[in-house]
């Protein structure tokens, strides 16, 4: 008999594989089908989806090695399904040590039976019963530095190869290692409807653990599902963000009154944290592309309680005079190809490819410089990216400021993900 639960894990697994869909959107929707379906799903249950869910998305690479060391058919002649089976099995027993390979294999031979035939249910289980934590620890003696961080980080070889052309030895295998780390939960707190202490104390009553953090505005939420689901959520007491993304706005350190542009809003995390830091007083400019992105952020405020935001539907990297010296202080979080927070999105690594870089970081040029002409003489600007690579971050800048040489650099910091915060780079910058 099937196991429902890790039905889901596959139903999950294979809209993400074969569908491209991300990994939270997907995970989220069959969470939802398997209510409807009166799947009975615990805390526990969900705890344990999620991990199998993220840690083979983010293992991929690593698993599809060790599967290529015992399947005599190629990657891509395998079925969606049977692929799927194979490598949540392998992440369970290879990076899980509360599952027992038993358990990992016969519950995979069960998946196959249902989702396969009999020849790919003798094949998963045949492959299975090989599989032993050693095949994982075979690949760090692997003389190759790109072959070797590549295939025990799971990370794409471009990425190693990139990261190395900045970086020691030592610290791109850091930075990938923690690539695979779960990412800890923060919540910033809303100074404008409650406190620290207040909002601790209402997650004690809703039964949800937090500790207190060395940040003024947030907290740190234990073992959480589905938290838009909360009452205090509702009310609009706090807002999902990592602590680090929280410090580009007070960075930018906007005051009351002030006129402010956020060119790259949505969804409007960084948007509203601006808004909080000036006491909702003065007035926020935000702007997105999209305009499903753009509602993202008017739903955002609107919970949060906040005014004085205007939220418009405009690209970021067309200039318009209109706007010319306009603002005190303006925001640019500019898109980019997220290698900072690969904890939190595994998919990135799968989707984006070198010749990525260069289109990105036309656009970033293109964005900053116009944006650069909407700011006032004496203001403030703050450029900033959730990614790592130097051709995204310090080199935009070099650029920037050589062309422009009535802007100086104030501050400039980066930062690579670790167990306690995401990548991220800032820079902060004086028209002068």
């Amino acid at each position: 008999m099937v196991d429902k639960i890790r039905e889901v894990i596959l139903k999950t697994l294979y809209d993400i594989d074969y569908n491209e869909a991300y990994s939270n959107i997907a995970l989220n929707k069959q969470l939802k089908q398997a209510k409807k379906e009166k799947i009975e799903i615990d805390k526990r249950d969900i705890s344990f989806i999620s991990e199998i869910v993220y840690g083979t998305v983010s293992w991929k690479l690593t698993i599809d090695e060790i599967i290529k060391k015992y399947s005599n058919i190629k990657i891509k002649k395998i079925s969606p399904w049977i692929l799927n089976i194979l490598r949540m099995s392998i992440y369970q027993i290879i990076f899980l040590n509360k599952v027992p390979k038993s358990a990992a294999v016969n519950e995979a031979v069960n998946l196959a039976k249902k989702y396969g035939h009999t020849a790919s249910t003798n094949f998963v289980n045949a492959i299975l019963r090989k599989i032993d934590k050693k095949d994982y620890e075979e690949f760090f003696e692997i003389k190759d530095n790109v072959e070797r961080i590549s295939k025990t980080t799971s990370m794409p070889t471009w990425i190693v190869e990139k990261l190395l052309e900045q970086e020691n030895l030592n610290k791109v295998e850091e930075i990938c290692k923690n690539s695979n780390i779960r990412p800890k939960i923060y919540i910033r707190i809303n100074t404008l409807k409650t406190n620290k202490q207040d909002l601790m104390n209402k997650l004690k009553e809703e039964n949800i653990k937090c500790e207190d953090t060395d940040s003024r505005d947030f907290l740190e939420l234990k073992d959480i599902r589905n938290i838009e689901k909360l009452e205090s959520f509702k009310q609009g007491l706090y807002t999902i963000q990592d602590m680090q993304a929280g410090q580009v706005a007070l960075i930018l350190n906007p005051k009351s009154n002030e006129k402010v542009l956020d060119a790259c809003s949505s969804p409007g995390g960084k948007t509203t944290y601006l808004a909080e830091l000036m006491k909702n007083q003065g007035e926020i400019t935000a702007w997105d592309i999209h305009t499903h992105r753009v509602k993202l952020v008017k739903d955002a405020y609107t919970r949060l309680g906040i005014t004085i935001i205007k939220e418009e539907k405009k690209d970021a990297s067309i200039y318009e005079e209109k706007y010319f010296e306009t603002f005190d202080k303006i925001l640019l979080d500019v898109p980019c190809l997220g290698l900072g927070v690969l904890r939190r999105k595994p998919d990135i690594k799968w989707q984006r490819k070198l010749s990525d870089i260069n289109e990105i970081t036309k656009l970033q040029k293109e964005i900053l410089q116009n944006c650069s002409k909407y700011l006032k003489k004496g203001g403030e600007l703050v450029y900033s990216t959730c990614s790592i690579l130097k051709e995204e971050n310090e080199k935009i800048i070099e650029n920037f400021v050589e062309k422009n040489k009535n802007f100086e650099i104030q501050k400039q910091l980066s930062t690579f993900q670790n167990e306690k915060t995401d990548g991220f780079f800032i820079c902060k910058m004086k028209k002068i």
